[in-house]
């Protein structure tokens, strides 16, 4: 831990500044089409180890992004890193290999194999194949408990019986279950404060509702989504349905080269990242807007992602009901004690990323 905390990336941004909902438990809808308004300050400064692949000029950074001022990182998929704002606060993760882990490319390869196989066993509508989020058609499949929509509790993600009986294959696999408990571990390390905010959202609503079932034993998050290629490629966009502060983990699969194509563009932070197949990066998906660049057309690349929606998180802090509910059933003094938190949920949420020298 010691040796990975020294290499890091700072970016002059104060992530108090980024655009959130008022009650800062989901994204912000609105935020998505704002002009992208940089900080004065330099780019992105810090790690120059573990990096590695094709070196880009400035031109050609921000070729990638049709905007100036972009930093890129050539980062390797192997050395974690920690993106960090101006507070020196550990915002985002670029996670590495498990170190001895000598069959990890192995482990991600095989993942990449069995979600690529199973393609033609997926039963998916046109409207979910081509959406706003995708420049390219892909199956986004997903699996796990969620609330929103309108559902008055939580309850597992539905898919028909075809995409059950594939993603209950894949949450079964051997290698997955390995990305899930690197990823988890990865969490734990590196933002333990906000680790422990969902281990105990999951244990609150694993006391609540038993009968809902849990992707994972050893998981943290309520959720997960199969991207299946051959081009799962985004559009510049937020999770809105995500917790505001919160990290989701996106483990990028398939086979493409990384130095053209697939790179993650972070745009609040001017950061293009070299996102090789096999590698997860942790970010706060529903606070900052990003998307991913192109592969070439003869290219493969899929994803799995993990997350937790914000709204889980509200039910619980609810008592374990929906926002009507409560504000039928609270007194006027719970109220009152409500509205109070509210006016500091942003900063108590942003105060769960740790700081670098606190880990």
């Amino acid at each position: 831990m010691s040796e990975a905390k020294s290499s890091y990336l700072e970016v002059y941004h104060d992530a108090n500044g980024l655009p959130h909902s008022i009650p800062a438990w989901i994204g912000n809808r609105g935020a998505e089409g704002l002009e992208f308004v940089f900080p004065d300050g330099s780019p992105a400064s810090g790690v120059d180890r573990g990096m590695g692949g094709k070196l880009y000029s400035q031109e050609e950074v921000d070729a990638l992004t049709g905007t100036k001022g972009f930093a890129y990182i050539a980062w390797l998929g192997l050395l974690t890193i920690a993106i960090l704002d101006s507070r020196r606060r550990v915002i985002a993760l670029l996670g590495g290999a498990p170190q001895g882990a000598e069959d990890w490319a192995q482990v991600t390869e095989r993942a990449s194999q069995r979600m690529h196989e199973r393609i033609g066993r997926l039963s998916v509508s046109p409207e979910k194949l081509n959406h706003r989020r995708a420049q390219t058609p892909y199956a986004p499949v997903s699996r796990g408990l969620s609330h929103g929509g309108g559902q008055t509790e939580p309850g597992e993600l539905q898919q028909n019986q075809a995409n059950t009986v594939v993603t209950d294959e894949l949450l079964a696999d051997p290698d997955i279950q390995r990305i899930v408990g690197w990823t988890n571990l990865l969490f734990l390390l590196w933002a333990p404060k906000l680790y422990s905010f969902y281990q105990k959202a999951r244990e609150a609503l694993e006391s609540e509702r038993s009968i809902l079932r849990w992707n994972f034993v050893k998981t943290v998050f309520a959720a997960c989504t199969f991207n299946f290629g051959p081009q799962a490629i985004t559009r510049s966009h937020l999770d809105f349905a995500n917790l505001s502060w919160g990290w989701c983990a996106v483990t990028a699969l398939g086979w493409f080269d990384p130095d053209l194509g697939g790179h993650l563009i972070l745009w609040d932070l001017r950061l293009v990242i070299r996102f090789p197949p096999g590698s997860t990066i942790f970010i706060p998906s529903a606070l900052i807007r990003h998307s991913n660049v192109p592969i070439r057309p003869h290219e493969i690349r899929s994803s799995f992602t993990q997350y937790t929606a914000g709204g889980l998180f509200r039910w619980i802090r609810n008592g374990f009901m929906t926002d009507d509910e409560y504000e039928r059933k609270a007194s006027a003094s719970d109220k009152a004690a409500r509205a109070a938190e509210a006016k500091t949920r942003w900063e108590q949420g942003m105060d769960m990323f740790s700081k670098i020298d606190e880990l």
